[in-house]
């Protein structure tokens, strides 16, 4: 059953993502840019719908009335494709840390360089952090909020990876808050496997975390703290209590340090 309802689930994903592109890709261009994000985000509003008829899922959506009325730097834990579409919904317009390669994917991609992200080449971390932290303020001072995935890439539910501090390095240094963003959605929508699981969906949004006089890594502790205890809570996959070794090792050398 559960095939069956991820096949009719891609069906209407890819018709709806060829639909989209030949309608809204010629016109968007001629848009200013936060005009640009209502109209392809209704691509997002299809997906999350979809998902949810198709799969039998359920979605617990708590905390949104967290939301600050200006840009902030969004910081969320990083499972699945599902979390990417949703958070352009949550705060727009938001503006995107992503790997280069998404850019080249046929309408997905053309759609994605419409929207200004921060697209990263993550075979050279030096520039990427370079870019992000000079970009991304510029983004917050347009107006614009930024979304980044401290583990900076997907990671399985029941896993830890160390966190990234260059978002909180963009908040602090633009005076923004951080929203910070939990979630179990690759237990519904895996990360790795195509066939989606039917349950629960859990996002919470936390409390505007301050960031003006305090550090980067000050503020990165607090995040990661934050969303490790909301995984514990709404995770059905246990939580390990520590990083791998490896993890500690290259978190603990401050030469590794991103």
């Amino acid at each position: 059953m559960n095939t069956l309802r991820s096949l009719l689930f891609y069906l209407g994903y890819f018709l709806a993502m060829l639909v989209c592109g030949v309608l809204f890709l010629p016109v968007t261009p001629l848009l200013p840019l936060r005009s640009r994000y209502r109209l392809l985000n209704l691509y997002n509003h299809f997906v999350i719908v979809w998902f949810r008829l198709c799969c039998g899922v359920r979605y617990d959506i708590r905390g949104k009335q967290h939301l600050p009325d200006g840009p902030c730097v969004i910081l969320a834990n990083h499972q699945s494709e599902w979390e990417t579409v949703y958070l352009q919904l949550l705060k727009p317009p938001v503006c995107t840390v992503l790997k280069r390669e998404l850019l080249n994917l046929p309408i997905f991609g053309w759609a994605l360089r419409l929207l200004h992200p921060i697209a990263l080449d993550r075979s050279k971390p030096a520039r990427a952090m370079r870019q992000v932290l000079t970009q991304g303020k510029t983004r917050l001072e347009e107006g614009l909020s930024v979304l980044i995935f401290p583990e900076g890439t997907r990671v399985l539910p029941g896993e830890r990876r160390r966190y990234n501090k260059s978002g909180a390095v963009i908040a602090c240094r633009a005076g923004v808050p951080v929203l910070p963003v939990a979630h179990n959605a690759g237990e519904r929508w895996p990360g790795r496997h195509w066939v989606k699981n039917p349950g629960t969906l859990s996002l919470i949004v936390g409390e505007p975390i301050a960031t003006q006089g305090r550090t980067p890594e000050d503020v990165l502790i607090e995040v990661e703290n934050w969303i490790e205890a909301r995984l514990v809570e709404i995770s059905k996959v246990p939580r390990p209590v520590s990083l791998p070794s490896t993890e500690k090792n290259t978190a603990e050398n401050p030469r590794h340090q991103g």
